[in-house]
């Protein structure tokens, strides 16, 4: 975290639990744990602050993460639609009213999006070649379902719908006439400029502070929160103190409490510097 990239002063904070996206934050743009994200984990356990990660991925695609980086706290996958220990038992889930999924299904078509299915166990999607397929599969680590449309058995378990391209501004415009269609009936927001994700309305990283505050018996004050994407917002304003990745919009990093590096540049690690500096402040305040 740069000089120039620290937005507030550096006054003393508690920490007792540090909750982090993982694409765009955790990772790379290759989708890569950096030596610095690994020992900044282990920084992290030696000062007692856990850590714990939640993003739109499916919670075994997040299974590779958590051997390096030590975790021992509840993973909160599909933004917050299944909830697993680090094993991946589940702990508890969130699925989509079935009339529910139909309906985002058709709005995302209906609009030129791609779409994908996601039920707690499977990934299905309807052409194999279609755009960000193959990578999904290799950040997740499994290969999805082909099928020639959803079926209803499926709309009936399903965890999370997506809408897909890589036209930014089809995807927000998405965004907004789901959030405004399904509104009350389930949670709509972008977790990258190519994805939109719709999921149970408790299904959102603002949840997923409040349940990892009663499951861990940790004041949400005491809740560190950094991502980098539009569904991060909720979680920042659910959490005491909220780091923005340097890469995030204009609109995110104003809803942070501070800001940090890019992805690139390691900005995971030097946001957990810059915290465990300030928790030995307070603690040193604290004598």
């Amino acid at each position: 975290m740069s000089d120039a990239q620290q937005t507030v002063s550096a006054a003393a904070i508690r920490v007792d639990l540090l909750l982090a996206d993982v694409d765009g934050t955790l990772v790379t743009q290759e989708k890569l744990l950096t030596p610095a994200a690994v020992k900044a984990a282990e920084a992290l356990r030696r000062a007692g602050v856990a850590l714990a990660i939640t993003s739109g991925r499916p919670p075994r695609g997040m299974s590779m993460l958590v051997e390096p980086l030590g975790l021992t706290t509840p993973i909160a996958g599909f933004n917050g639609g299944a909830f697993v220990e680090p094993d991946l038992t589940i702990i508890e889930g969130h699925d989509l009213d079935r009339d529910t999924a139909r309906e985002a299904l058709q709005l995302i078509r209906g609009r030129g999006l791609d779409a994908w299915l996601y039920t707690a166990d499977a990934w299905f999607i309807l052409d194999k070649d279609a755009p960000h397929v193959a990578r999904e599969a290799w950040t997740v680590k499994f290969e999805p379902n082909v099928v020639k449309d959803f079926a209803d058995a499926d709309l009936g378990r399903a965890v999370k719908i997506v809408g897909i391209s890589d036209d930014g501004a089809k995807v927000e415009d998405c965004e907004r006439a789901a959030q405004s269609t399904l509104n009350g009936r389930a949670s709509a927001a972008r977790s990258q400029p190519y994805y939109l994700d719709i999921t149970h309305p408790l299904a959102n990283k603002g949840e997923v502070v409040a349940w990892l505050s009663r499951r861990l018996k940790i004041p949400r004050e005491r809740i560190a929160t950094i991502g980098d994407m539009p569904n991060d917002v909720l979680m920042f304003a659910a959490s005491g103190y909220s780091i923005a990745m340097a890469q995030a919009s204009e609109a995110v990093r104003a809803k942070a409490t501070t800001t940090t590096d890019s992805n690139e540049a390691d900005g995971f690690a030097n946001a957990v510097r810059h915290l465990l500096a300030r928790q030995e402040q307070a603690t040193g305040e604290g004598r």
